[in-house]
C-alpha cells in the first residue's frame, strides 16, 4: 500500500513539473464530432489544470487548428490571438443544396434552382467577395445575443436576428472544382463565417450551396503540419518533458 502511494505521489509531481516547464500554448488538431469546449475539457483531464480555455471556436463538424491555452498567465492571451490573428480555411462546399445550419449537421434542402455553374463563372463569382465585405452570421453560431450563445436560442425554435459584421477576405482561392463540389482555400480575419461565406458565393451565382466540408489550416503562426492530436497531448505527459515550449506551436 505504501510503494503504490509513492508510485502515485510520484506520478503526480512528475505530472506537476511537466505542465510547469511547458509554457502552455497548444496547437491542437481537432477531430470532426466534438465541440471545441470537448476539447478545453479532456485537456483539463490531461493536465489537470483547470484554468483552459482557446481562441475561436471551431463547429462540430469542423477539423483542424484550435490554439489552446492552459494556466492563467497564457489563457489571457487568448483574446488577442484570436481577435488580431488572420486564419486560414479550407472548405468543401456543395452547389445545388442548402442546409438550415449551413453545414452537415442541418437539414439538406435541394434548391428550386439545380444551375450547376462552371468552372469560369466560380472564379468570378470569388473575385467578389475579396477584400472587406459584410456578413450576417448564422443563427447556429458561438455569437452571443443579449449574453446568449446564437446557436442555444436556434436550438429552442427562437428567431434570432444577427447583426452584420464588417470583415476581411484576405485571400479566396479555387482549389478543386468537380461539380456540385468546389474545394476553396480562404485566408480571412477574425469573425468570418465560411459558411456564410459559401451561402453568399452560390446566392451571387443564383443558386444554393452550404459547407461540406471545413478544416482550419492556420491561426496566425499556428498551423495544421505542427498541430498534435489529444492523443499525443497525452502520450507526451506520460514521456519525457519537452523540450518546446509550445506544443504544436512554432520552433
Amino acid at each position: 500500500m505504501r510503494s503504490q502511494t509513492i508510485v502515485a505521489n510520484a506520478a503526480f509531481v512528475y505530472r506537476f513539473l511537466f505542465y510547469a516547464i511547458l509554457l502552455m500554448i497548444l496547437n491542437i488538431n481537432k477531430p470532426a464530432g466534438i465541440t471545441s469546449h470537448d476539447v478545453v475539457d479532456a485537456v483539463r483531464k490531461i493536465t489537470g489544470e483547470k484554468r483552459v480555455g482557446h481562441a475561436g471556436t471551431l463547429d462540430p463538424f469542423a477539423t483542424g487548428v484550435l490554439v489552446v491555452a492552459v494556466g492563467r498567465q497564457d489563457t489571457k492571451k487568448l483574446g488577442e490571438i484570436n481577435e488580431k490573428s488572420q486564419k486560414e480555411y479550407e472548405a468543401l462546399a456543395e452547389f445545388g443544396k442548402t442546409s438550415s445550419t449551413g453545414d452537415p449537421t442541418g437539414t439538406i434542402h435541394v434548391t428550386r434552382n439545380m444551375k450547376y455553374i462552371d468552372e469560369t463563372e466560380l472564379r468570378s463569382a470569388l473575385e467578389q467577395f475579396k477584400g472587406k465585405i459584410t456578413q450576417t452570421s448564422p443563427a447556429y453560431s458561438a455569437v452571443r445575443v443579449q449574453g446568449t450563445r446564437a446557436y442555444k436560442l436556434a436550438h429552442k425554435g427562437v428567431r434570432v436576428v444577427m447583426p452584420p459584421r464588417h470583415v476581411t477576405i484576405y485571400e479566396l482561392e479555387l482549389l478543386e472544382f468537380k461539380p456540385p463540389f468546389a474545394k476553396i482555400r480562404v485566408t480571412c480575419s477574425a469573425g468570418a463565417y465560411i459558411r456564410t461565406l459559401v451561402e453568399d458565393i452560390a446566392k451571387a451565382l443564383g443558386t444554393g450551396a452550404y459547407t461540406k466540408e471545413l478544416t482550419r489550416t492556420r491561426v496566425s503562426e499556428y498551423t495544421i503540419q505542427d498541430s498534435k492530436t489529444l492523443e499525443e497531448l497525452k502520450e507526451k505527459s506520460r514521456t519525457s518533458p519537452p523540450k518546446a515550449t509550445h506544443f504544436g506551436g512554432p520552433a
